[in-house]
């Protein structure tokens, strides 16, 4: 079991690559599928979930080459009406779900099974997809959930063009509704769709390869149906929910810390609110830095909300940056039921927040104490990670394999950032407090 030992107090200073998106990513490769000829994509994290999706495309036959690193080849042309995955692969990544959007709009019909991904409180899969199902229906599909597969059919022909509202704004829902229309006949009207970049970042992929999405970025989206994708290459989005991590651990350490490779106006979501608690933010470019202004951080209230509002991805975050600044802070959390599983580690290290619904109330002090941890989900253990370097002495953050779906090189980075990060392989579980003293001690007799 890997882990992470961290020993708090150093000051993180330097500037940091951010990697390519992983929630773009995921769908882009999915996409793939549906390209009849080669496509080169670039700026491809070496995160578990982009792992995983890959290992999907494979099973169902698609040639992937890596032809440099985070640069891949993706030839679906052998790809077959029938093909399946093995389940344990979809179990492993909620965002597996983009491979039935794709197949169901390039043959007309697909099976797969339930995805995974981070449980916020949804049920068995953690997360709901009648929004998704509603679109393919609307596209012409019959849809079939039970024994933990999922199969649509359109009984192999085209699925045809619609007008569908989607009554709650879904990610997830307005990408696999863009990927089954893509190759439909007519057009297909999303209202009240996702303005996510990665949304916006997905048309752009499907438009290089020949598709016709309109109105990406806004609440209505248009897809006019086309009857084949070419191949051609493309470069990944940068990832804001990266970033805005890196940006919050500068706040946390007293440093100052730039991310490279970004797109400032995706990050005006988070940097504005960590202005209001008092970070110095600097553009320059596609960089963006963070620096404290004053001693102590300042409280301030976040509601997370879709983009363009505080991102749900950020929230653990930011609400582990809450519990070192000044004063009382309140957390809602209105896109999940259940994303703050992880607050009871926070109470480990000595944080005083406490929950009520979907708000957590954040009361200020001065220090978190080491103390080990787990990571609960992709985001709460960043925001470990975040509590293990704001702490006094070591904390030590367990089963770290879920960051690592969604962070490229964490510990190399933050060790070129000046973190004391260190991983361990092994399941003992020990007296980390004890470990130290004991080094110690062996220090002082040596000398």
């Amino acid at each position: 079991m890997k882990q992470y030992d961290i020993i708090g107090g150093e000051k993180l200073t330097g500037e940091v690559d951010i990697s390519g998106t992983k929630n773009a990513a995921v769908a882009v490769i999915a996409a793939a599928l549906l390209v009849d000829g080669v496509c080169y994509i670039d700026n491809i994290p070496e995160v578990g979930d982009v792992t995983t999706i890959m290992e999907i495309l494979s099973d169902l036959g698609v040639v992937i080459t890596r032809v440099a690193p985070n640069s891949y080849s993706f030839d679906c042309r052998a790809i077959k009406p029938d093909s399946v995955a093995r389940a344990e692969l979809y179990g492993k990544c909620r965002a597996s779900y983009y491979v039935l959007g794709a197949l169901l709009g390039r043959f007309g019909k697909v099976t797969v099974a339930t995805p995974g991904g981070c449980d916020f409180g949804y049920g068995t899969s953690g997360r709901p997809i009648d929004q998704h199902i509603k679109g393919f229906e609307a596209l012409g599909a019959e849809v079939e959930h039970s024994g933990g597969w999922i199969r649509a059919t359109n009984n192999g022909s085209r699925l045809q063009g619609s007008r569908i509202y989607m009554d709650v704004v879904s990610v997830g829902a307005t990408i696999n509704t863009i990927l089954a229309a893509v190759l439909s006949e007519g057009t297909t009207i999303i209202e009240n769709a996702a303005l996510e970049p990665h949304v916006v970042d997905l048309a752009n992929f499907l438009n290089k390869m020949g598709a016709a999405v309109r109105g990406a970025g806004s609440s209505t989206i248009r897809v006019y149906g086309v009857d084949r994708l070419i191949g051609g290459d493309y470069s990944i989005l940068p990832d804001q929910i990266e970033a805005g991590t890196y940006l919050c651990m500068a706040a946390a350490t007293g440093g100052r810390i730039t991310v490279r490779n970004v797109v400032p106006r995706h990050l005006y979501c988070i940097t504005s609110k960590l202005s209001d608690m008092g970070v110095r933010i600097e553009e320059n470019g596609d960089c963006v830095t963070s620096s404290l202004t004053r001693k102590r951080l300042k409280s301030t209230n976040v509601k997370t909300a879709p983009y363009p509002g505080f991102p749900t991805d950020m929230q653990p975050q930011i609400t582990t940056l809450l519990c070192t600044a000044e004063g009382t802070s309140k957390v809602t959390e209105a896109v999940w039921d259940n994303r703050f599983q992880y607050l009871e580690q926070l109470q480990n290290m000595g944080a005083i927040v406490s929950q009520s619904g979907r708000d957590a109330v954040v009361e200020g002090s001065m220090n978190l104490t080491g103390a080990p941890i787990i990571a609960t989900d992709l985001r709460a253990g960043a925001a470990m990670v975040i509590a293990g370097l704001a702490a006094e002495g070591v904390t030590r953050i367990s089963d770290v394999w879920k960051i690592e779906r969604g962070y490229e090189d964490l510990v190399e980075k933050l060790r070129r950032l000046g973190a004391n990060i260190t991983i361990h392989n092994d399941i003992e579980i020990v007296d980390m407090a004890s470990d130290i003293i004991g080094a110690d001690k062996r220090a002082e007799s040596a000398a």
